[in-house]
Order: structure tokens, then sequence, then C-alpha cells
């Protein structure tokens, strides 16, 4: 049976996105949906639980099983626990969406390795995702903006540390 979240955890209200459904699997565990993400509460051999998610999943909840979820996030501790992170997904869905940015068709070579992804946060400044890393590309333009000291030759700024030099120049 699949069903929709209580009202304090419902979608959105001014945009209707993402829309939060419970449920259990064809085989028995806790599932989720939040808009294209699938989640699941799996059990592991040890008798504990972890998060797994999924993509896009054609099918009703009831008919997902394990072969359907690819990704480990974590543990979990109970089916609260469960409902409290895939909640925490769809706000965080939901604050992504309030700052407006878009995917864009992007080619560049970054210092990680080839693009596979690009979000455009704002004007000549755009995210790359690579296979195993990624960051922020600023214009020419924009890179004379920052700060002499934390200015990074090329403009490429890391995801993981120098993501805030561009937060910090750029709030």
């Amino acid at each position: 049976m699949t069903m929709l979240a209580s009202p304090n955890e419902a979608a959105d209200p001014a945009s209707g996105f993402p829309e939060v459904a419970f449920g259990h699997s064809a085989d028995g565990f806790a599932v989720a949906r939040v808009a294209d993400t699938a989640f699941a509460m799996l059990p592991s051999r040890d008798g504990r639980f972890y998060l797994a998610s999924g993509w896009r999943i054609g099918r009703p909840m009831e008919q997902w099983t394990r072969a359907d979820f690819h990704s480990h996030s974590g543990e979990l501790a109970n089916e609260v626990a469960f409902r409290a992170k895939v909640m925490e997904n769809a706000e965080h869905q939901r604050e992504k969406r309030a700052l407006r940015r878009c995917e864009i068709r992007a080619t560049a070579s970054t210092p990680w390795g080839r693009s596979q992804g690009a979000t455009l946060y704002a004007e000549d400044v755009v995210f790359h995702s690579t296979a195993g890393h990624g960051g922020i590309h600023l214009s020419a333009t924009r890179n004379r903006m920052v700060h002499p000291m934390l200015r990074a030759e090329g403009g490429w700024y890391e995801e993981d540390e120098a993501w805030a030099i561009v937060a910090i120049t750029f709030p």
C-alpha cells in the first residue's frame, strides 16, 4: 500500500514539489519516493538496516525489489529514522528548487576529468560533476572578482573545500 506523507510532511504547498510517498516493497521492506528518487530501508546481513536509493523506478512501490536499489547511504536505526532521512531529502530538493538552479549541457574538461553533468548556479558560475569528483568553474570575468589571495588559476574551485571561496565571493 502506498500512502502520501502526513500533512506536516506533505509537498511544498506553493510548488507542489516534491511529492513524498511511503509504502512497502514486494519484499516487505519500507520504501519511499521523492520526485524521481526512490529510497529503501534494506536489511543487512548482521540484522541492521541501511538507506539505499534508486532512480526513476517506473513500477508501483508495491512491485519494487531489492534489485531496484544500488547505493548504500548509511545505517538506519529504525523506520522512524528512515522516514526522517526521506523527509530531509525532500526538503533538500525543495531548497535546491527554490535556488532556481538548472541543469545545462556543457562539455568541459575539468581538473577532475570529463564533466558528466553541469548545473548553472548563476551567470558564469557552473558546477561540474565527474565520475569521481567535481567543482565549480568561474568565467574569467567572475574569477577576477575573487580576492587575489583566494583566486584559483583557471577559475576551478574544488567541491569539498574550495567551494567556500565561491560562496564567500558570490553569496
